[in-house]
């Protein structure tokens, strides 16, 4: 289960909306080992596409060496779905590569509503997950 506070849900969800119609992509770092979504860092989609998210290999670099510093790990990663449902793709699937993440998709095909839903993938398997959010910084 992916236990997340609202504030980091609608984070992820502005930032969806922000850049529809082109897919949204980011990371929520957490302390190592702690399974607690902390730290917000929404990215550039390098591939500024509606259909397919890439991260900049020189930000996601970056990102790494920070969160190594600071004792973090990416506990969830997010991007959205502009035409489809919150669901993992083939692509989405082949490019997930931390098996101790949640991965979050939220769909944006509604300008009215949102899907938001999470994901473990491990070895190309996919299992949703439940989500709790609760309220507080």
């Amino acid at each position: 289960m992916l236990t997340i506070r609202r504030h980091l849900v609608d984070a992820i969800v502005e930032h969806a909306r922000k850049d529809h119609p082109d897919e949204a992509c980011g990371v929520i770092a957490g302390p190592a080992g702690s399974d607690r979504p902390e730290r917000f860092v929404p990215m550039l989609n390098a591939a500024r596409s509606p259909t397919f998210y890439e991260f900049d290999s020189m930000d996601l670099l970056h990102l790494y060496r920070e969160m190594d510093d600071n004792d973090e790990e990416p506990v969830v990663i997010y991007h959205s779905h502009t035409a489809t449902e919150a669901y993992p793709s083939r692509t989405d699937i082949g490019l997930a590569n931390e098996p101790g993440a949640h991965y979050v998709l939220v769909s944006t095909r509604d300008e009215d509503t949102h899907e938001f839903r999470s994901f473990r993938i491990v070895d190309g398997e996919v299992t949703e997950e439940e989500v709790q959010v609760i309220d507080g910084e």
